[in-house]
């Protein structure tokens, strides 16, 4: 396996790209051919021509190019698996936990269907990490979005009309969005509070210059791929009321917190909105699996009674598509290097190895995960 396409994401509001031509040119110069669909890469910034210099073919549409492919590249899920051919490898974020129907399409149709999602969050795999290499840079997003619409500045700054002061910015989950949101909202001088419901990371939290919020929940910890544990009725609760006088006396608001596979647990109410200083912002970065905010909409900003925007915080590694791209490439790169046979110049689905054992859903007719048989 070693002929490639690289297609052009379907939803317009997608602005990244599988591939870029960088590292097209390396995986040929290993053996991989590729096909790019035309205008894949315009909104990242990378155009027809640095692909085809790259030594990738152009062509019109992703259709003309499945008949011939082996693996198939694309960030977003697609709606179905009509047109890929048996024994095709497709990779892209699948959301396997919402997505039966999908999945069993894949199977029907012989496909084998890799979940960015589900790549193990091991050392190994940590060159594959889609999770971490895009909400690192939507963490970044968050803080920069937030300061935009906030109606004073991040930093100190003394003037001669007298000292402002700096704003204040809390910050929920303390995950790989997190971090990034921590550090880009201190290196633009905020004071910055953050919790989490692992006391394991305070000591992260406390070397990014951050305060860390202490909140007795009782026993706690994470999974073994590195995410918090669902919290019970009575921790949320607690941790929410912990949470609220943090709000009062904060101007921006990013939330983080997401179960893995789960719907996203309910952080802020409208009581806790209603007691925020009008003019405060709240990013919601778990929007698109329920929201960590009572009222946020995806994709849409919602502005409360009392002034409080509340930001949709989706996807927001859109916004920076060269770098997001970039990243993504590597992801997809290192994946593909891994799994590559120097001698026989082809890629390998090989079993025996846990990264393809964790994130390859379906295989010969039948869909092979054991959480999603």
């Amino acid at each position: 396996m070693k002929k490639i396409l690289v297609c052009k994401e379907a939803d317009p509001r997608e602005t990244r790209v599988a591939m870029i031509p960088d590292d097209i040119k390396r995986l040929i110069s290993m053996g991989f051919e590729f096909k790019v669909v035309s205008g894949a890469g315009v909104k990242s910034g990378f155009s027809d021509e640095a692909y085809e210099k790259a030594g990738a073919k152009i062509i019109a549409r992703e259709e003309d190019g499945f008949a011939d492919s082996e693996i198939v590249l694309r960030i977003m899920k697609p709606e179905s698996a009509k047109g890929l051919k048996k024994d095709t490898m497709h990779l892209s974020y699948l959301d396997p936990f919402n997505e039966k129907e999908l999945l069993n399409d894949f199977a029907k149709s012989g496909v084998q269907a890799v979940s960015l999602e589900m790549i193990p969050r091991t050392t190994l795999a940590q060159k594959m990490d889609v999770q971490s290499s895009q909400t690192s840079l939507a963490g970044y997003v968050a803080v920069l979005n937030a300061a935009a619409k906030l109606p004073k500045i991040l930093p100190m700054m003394v003037t001669p009309s007298g000292t402002i002061q700096p704003a204040r910015v809390f910050i929920i989950g303390v995950g790989v969005a997190g971090l990034q949101a921590i550090a880009t909202a201190k290196r633009l001088g905020a004071r910055v509070d953050a919790f989490d419901t692992r006391p394991v990371v305070e000591e992260q939290v406390k070397s990014l210059g951050a305060s860390f919020v202490k909140i007795d929940l009782g026993e706690m910890g994470q999974t073994d791929q590195g995410y918090a544990k669902e919290l019970t009725p009575e921790q949320v609760a607690k941790q929410q009321e912990a949470q609220a006088k943090v709000c009062e006396r904060s101007n921006i608001v990013i939330t983080t917190a997401k179960v893995f596979g789960r719907k996203a647990p309910r952080l802020i109410k409208k009581d806790v909105l209603d007691r925020m200083q009008p003019g405060s912002i709240v990013v919601d970065m778990a929007v698109s699996t329920g929201g960590n905010v009572e009222g946020s909409k995806l994709f849409e900003d919602v502005v409360t009674e009392n002034g409080v925007t509340i930001m949709s915080g989706d996807l927001l590694e859109r916004q920076v598509p060269f770098d997001a791209s970039k990243m993504l490439s590597g992801n997809f790169t290192a994946f593909l290097t891994h799994f590559y046979n120097k001698e026989t110049k082809e890629f390998e689905v090989r079993m025996e190895d846990e990264i393809m054992r964790g994130c390859l859903l379906t295989q010969g007719g039948a869909i092979i995960h054991e959480r999603f048989k």
